[in-house]
């Protein structure tokens, strides 16, 4: 697991850890663990050009100790000063190891030809300029300095961030502005939750965590993203005692007269997810379309005249996944409101969320929901504005979760899965080729046969996010797939990382 910490609770960490060691030993540990990564990424470094953004701050302070460390193996380091003061301490080192200083000017043009050349032919930049307090984008001269760094990371030198990339939200992982964006970035203690939230995920570039002595002063995390590991130790594994019902039971509510596909899709997925049995309700087409490409599943007819007993006639289930290709009317309405009348874990996607935003009253109940929206699907439901959704991911699910009392996983570049409680589970696996027809109804019957299975609504959704990035990786191999492609590759997927750690548990 990858935790993540808010910035309030890595600064009093910081101030617990400080008090107890000699002073100027954690800046110590972050530079000298900065210093070690940067040399790693340099051809060799004797010789090198290494050009330093240094903010008035301790970030500034990290990226000057590091630069003199560098400097001292030879390296020619020069330190951009953004702003009237720099860390003394750091500034003085770094002259004493043979570093100098130049001054920023304001704006990517107005920074004088000196500063333009030093990062122009630098090998690697070391960005310094804010730490994890910084909020908003960048302003001047820090906004024109981004624009050359940038200029200069196409040329072919190598960014690399100090805790994270200046102008990234730690806390949120908002990018309000301008910012620097790193090929890695050298974290200090713990994750910040804007290192695995996009958009601030995708400007750190890969991320370096150096310890520093953190840990035992951390409390819980803000975020935590899953690891192949904690997958595997998820997964139901069936035991010479399994039989279908132990194995769990999926009652999937999909598909319609017009859209046949998401009941094909979400069978098909839930059954490769490891559900002993997929009890798919629906209207005749997409039974006989289901049946077509999966013989194993069982089928009933989804009456709208009488929806609580065709929720009972379609047999006996442990969990329900709603909502792909059902529609939105009356009619699916009286069926979606039949299923959540149940005492069993409820998944709700697609159709089932947008009847959700007409009938906030179905969600009155006290056994596990899960819903798994887009941010389109999330602002019908919450009345939110849907760009503000896409831009501040963490903060809308989280917000939704306490509002509806129920589990969100909202879906994106960064998957982000939030408990009524506060708790945030995050998923980076996906894939641009995820982004295709069917996708969702897939991962709706990969989280449903999991929550048939007995895992929890939020450590499903979580292990269903990872698995299907996971199995469009394997599918796409960089190259076009379709939504039928996921499913033949869930069980490769899961193979992936039940491998990776052993001892998952028998049901």
């Amino acid at each position: 697991m990858r935790d993540a910490h808010a910035v309030a609770d890595v600064r009093a960490a910081e101030q617990a850890l400080m008090a107890r060691l000699p002073a100027g030993t954690l800046m110590s540990r972050a530079a000298t663990g900065m210093a070690a990564v940067c040399a790693s990424l340099l051809d060799q470094v004797y010789g090198s050009r290494v050009a330093i953004l240094a903010g008035s701050g301790d970030n500034g302070g990290d990226a000057l100790y590091a630069g003199a460390l560098l400097a001292g193996r030879g390296s020619a380091v020069t330190a951009i000063a953004a702003a009237d003061r720099v860390h003394a301490g750091g500034l003085a080192e770094l002259r004493r190891a043979g570093g100098r200083l130049l001054a920023a000017g304001h704006g990517a043009a107005g920074h004088g030809a000196a500063v333009a050349a030093e990062l122009g032919r630098a090998d690697l930049i070391i960005d310094g300029l804010l730490g994890i307090g910084g909020r908003g984008g960048l302003r001047e001269p820090a906004a024109g300095l981004a624009e050359l760094t940038e200029r200069a990371r196409t040329d072919g030198a190598v960014v690399v961030a100090v805790d994270l990339p200046s102008g990234v939200d730690a806390d949120t992982g908002v990018v309000a502005g301008p910012a620097i964006r790193a090929d890695v970035t050298v974290t200090f203690g713990t994750w910040k939750p804007g290192l695995l939230i996009d958009p601030g995920a995708s400007y750190a570039g890969a991320v370096e965590l150096v310890d520093i002595g953190l840990g035992p002063h951390l409390g819980r995390p803000a975020v935590s993203a899953l690891q192949a590991a904690d997958v595997a130790e998820m997964l139901p594994r069936p035991s010479a005692e399994s039989d279908k019902y132990r194995r769990g039971v999926l009652g999937l509510l999909a598909g319609s007269e017009q859209y046949t596909g998401a009941a094909v899709l979400a069978t098909g997925s839930a059954i490769h997810g490891g559900a002993g049995m997929v009890r798919l309700m629906s209207a005749p087409a997409a039974l006989t379309a289901a049946r077509d490409h999966w013989p194993e599943a069982v089928g009933s007819v989804a009456d709208a005249r009488v929806p609580r007993h065709s929720v009972e006639a379609a047999g006996r289930v442990q969990a329900w996944a709603a909502g792909p290709g059902m529609g939105t009317g009356d009619d699916a309405a009286g069926l979606l409101a039949a299923v959540l009348a149940t005492d069993l874990p409820v998944l709700v996607d697609a159709d089932g969320i947008t009847i959700l935003a007409a009938h906030r009253e179905l969600l009155s109940r006290s056994e596990p929901t899960l819903i798994t929206p887009h941010a389109g699907e999330l602002a019908r439901l919450t009345g939110a504005d849907r760009a503000s959704i896409e831009e501040r991911r963490l903060e809308h699910a989280t917000a939704a979760a306490a509002e509806l009392g129920i589990t969100v996983l909202l879906k994106g570049s960064t998957t982000v899965i939030a408990e009524p409680d506060g708790t945030v589970l995050v998923n980076s696996t996906g894939s641009a080729w995820l982004a295709t027809a069917g996708s969702g109804d897939v991962l709706s019957g990969l989280a449903g046969a999991l929550l048939a299975q007995g895992v929890g609504a939020a450590r499903a959704a979580a292990a269903a996010a990872y698995l299907h990035g996971i199995a469009g990786r394997l599918a796409s191999r960089d190259a076009p797939i379709g939504a039928s492609d996921l499913i033949t590759a869930i069980p490769a997927a899961i193979r992936s990382v039940t491998q990776a750690a052993p001892g998952p548990r028998a049901t």
